[in-house]
């Protein structure tokens, strides 16, 4: 008997709420395929291994690891005790994206005596010919998320170029408005004291001492709730990072 556990993944939260999500629909597939091998000896464990709003760009995720505990353990609580044979996945980017990552799962499943198989491509891990389709498909997995992250560095440097605002704090002497940095005077001009002070007095701790003697504050942030918290006094590291701030 070859004893199965699905192990299903979601890289967003959206839709989780709702009663058969993209997790289900994953697990349904998977279950199907372990009952059409009832004959190879295949049996369905009970336990769920479900990650939602979880990368796949990473190995610490809870249903993971606790996967990769219970077979390394062959035991999930006092009620049921069963060594895990075989991993059952709807794609293989459910599993892992990464090659290197893949690797270690690997070492770990050939440690523990058991395999994976996924449903929607054909092959496993206990053939050799299986393994290397895996490692060509992950490559091209690895290879099309590096592509898309820069993508999206690329989109964002664009949109940087263009005065865009792409989020985080808003910098001492702008404001933001419809997505773009607006000058804001009067702290403009707090930025151009510093600047000008710092070059007269030539060290970051004189022009501490400078602005504090002046009253310099730094930009007031609203907070999340919409309360306004006023600027306080420079330290030498916010001064220190105007001073060398490329933008």
């Amino acid at each position: 008997m070859i004893r199965c556990a699905i192990y299903t993944r979601k890289s967003s939260e959206e839709g989780l709420d709702q009663d058969f999500n993209s997790l289900d629909a994953q697990r349904e597939a998977c279950a199907s395929y372990i009952a059409s091998q009832k004959a190879e000896g295949w049996r369905l464990l009970p336990d769920r291994y479900d990650d939602g709003g979880v990368s796949g760009g990473t190995l610490e995720r809870p249903a993971l690891q606790r996967l990769i505990a219970d077979m390394a353990d062959g035991r999930v609580d006092l009620v049921v005790v069963y060594k895990v044979d075989l991993v059952v996945v709807y794609k293989i980017d459910r599993l892992t994206r990464s090659l290197a990552d893949f690797a270690k799962l690997v070492e770990r499943f050939d440690a523990a005596g058991a395999s994976f198989v996924s449903v929607t491509q054909a092959f496993n891990t206990a053939t050799s010919m299986g393994r290397l389709t895996l490692n060509v498909l992950l490559s091209f997995a690895q290879f099309q998320r590096e592509v898309t992250a820069e993508r999206i560095r690329d989109k964002i440097a664009a949109s940087k170029k263009k005065g865009l605002w792409m989020g985080g704090q808003v910098p001492l002497g702008y404001d933001v408005i419809d997505r773009a940095l607006v000058v804001n005077a009067a702290e403009a001009e707090v930025v151009r004291t510093l600047f000008e002070t710092y070059l007269a007095v030539g060290t970051v701790p004189a022009l501490e001492s400078e602005a504090d003697r002046r009253a310099l504050r730094t930009k007031p942030r609203r907070s999340v709730d919409g309360s306004l918290t006023h600027g306080v006094t420079f330290t030498r590291g916010r001064l220190r990072h105007l001073l060398t701030n490329p933008n």
